[in-house]
């Protein structure tokens, strides 16, 4: 069992800047695979970052790529989303969220390959 807790949501103009962080307890952190995804109102939940257990190796939807850097320091426990340049459409609600996956590979996109969720934290971007 992995509990996951968001934190720095927030309210940022657009240009703008936020770091996420989402802090992990329970079973040991650097065995899961960590995404970061995102929930707009009256849409679904979509992808917008994933990070391998060492954290050397990341992917990006299309539409966050060169704006929002994922890391992650498993000595902290802790899996951070970097997000600059942000937009309007950048509005929903961020969900942090831990994958136990098979070894043989390093990063998911897939919602439903990942066990734990965190209870996510709101980011407004005003135009």
């Amino acid at each position: 069992q992995v509990q996951l807790v968001e934190s720095g949501g927030g309210l940022v103009q657009a240009g703008g800047s936020l770091t996420l962080s989402c802090g992990a307890s329970g079973r040991v952190f650097s065995s899961y695979v960590m995404g970061w995804f995102r929930q707009a109102l009256g849409k679904e939940r979509e992808f917008v970052a994933t990070i391998s257990r060492s954290g050397g190796a990341t992917y990006y939807a299309d539409s966050v790529k060169g704006r929002f850097t994922i890391s992650r320091d498993n000595a902290k426990t802790t899996v951070y989303l970097q997000m600059n340049s942000l937009k309007p459409e950048d509005t929903a609600v961020y969900y942090c969220a831990a994958a136990l996956i098979p070894t043989i590979r390093d990063l998911s996109s897939l919602h439903s390959e990942y066990d734990y969720w965190g209870q996510g934290t709101q980011v407004t971007v005003s135009s």
